[in-house]
């Protein structure tokens, strides 16, 4: 099956390396133009740009400041002239042990809280205002009616909603939850696991749609810092498959996702953990 997600407008956060890169590519190879999130790796964010569908840009943004969400979000709509799919992504994973000083763990839980949980809610509830104004000649169409481009309503004051998908990549702790030193990380992703369901429970009818994935271990950077704490093999252990999971596994599901082919599928979350965690 050939996905064609020409016409779509898309933003992906955390766009310039591991999972994003993968999913920023795959949107953008199916011809979906991207606006590709960093926060400071502005370079491989115009790399990972350059290669997606013609008019795809890269931008800079910290995900743990409001004002900072804000400008992204305008920045897309200008840039993209409107958005069908937020692809919320970016996320950071701090070792927070039991015997970490009170001032030490406040700081890092307020981060965490503030990029893994506010900057999706916020980036959220953006996307739904959005997804739920009304329709215009200039939207390709990945409203209420579904579909991977094209056919537009034309606006008007009884003009349906122009609608849109959100895609929230969370993790397999969301359910199982992590080890104790990353227990704040694996609240955030419940977190953001409630927020999708919520998303998708209450603005369905007005043709907003709301997914999850959850991945477990993936070959990243960020993972890598959890291999070389926790050692290669604890990572392997409870795996059903070979090999650990790479981002380019995640890619083809979201590409799902993103066309409108499994919109009855809103508010699930789908596992992609090489069978480490299955529910």
């Amino acid at each position: 099956m050939t996905i064609d997600l020409t016409g779509l407008r898309v933003l992906v956060t955390g766009g310039s390396r591991g999972i994003g890169r993968a999913l920023a590519l795959g949107l953008g190879q199916a011809g979906a133009r991207v606006a590709v999130h960093c926060r400071n790796r502005i370079e491989e964010a115009r790399e990972v740009a350059s290669v997606c569908a013609p008019g795809s840009v890269a931008l800079e943004a910290d995900l743990g400041s409001v004002v900072d969400c804000a400008r992204l979000f305008d920045e897309t709509i200008a840039a993209l002239g409107g958005l069908d799919v937020l692809v919320n992504n970016a996320a950071i994973s701090l070792e927070m042990p039991l015997e970490m000083d009170d001032e030490a763990w406040e700081t890092a839980f307020d981060r965490s809280i503030a990029v893994n949980l506010r900057s999706v809610e916020f980036l959220s509830r953006r996307a739904v205002r959005h997804f739920c104004g009304p329709s215009s000649a200039g939207d390709p169409g990945a409203g209420a009616g579904g579909g991977t481009g094209g056919g537009a309503t034309i606006g008007g004051p009884s003009a349906a909603p122009r609608g849109g998908r959100l895609i929230h990549i969370s993790s397999r702790a969301g359910f199982r939850g992590d080890t104790p030193d990353y227990m704040t990380y694996a609240a955030t992703k419940a977190g953001m696991i409630a927020l999708s369901r919520s998303i998708a429970r209450g603005f369905g009818k007005q043709g907003v749609k709301s997914f999850v994935i959850a991945p477990g271990f993936v070959r990243t950077d960020m993972a890598q810092e959890f291999i070389d704490v926790y050692g290669e093999n604890h990572v392997k252990f409870d795996l059903a498959l070979d090999r650990l999971t790479e981002p380019t596994d995640i890619a083809p599901m979201v590409v799902l996702l993103a066309s409108g082919l499994a919109d009855h599928a809103t508010g699930c979350a789908i596992d992609i953990n090489a069978g480490s965690y299955v529910r």
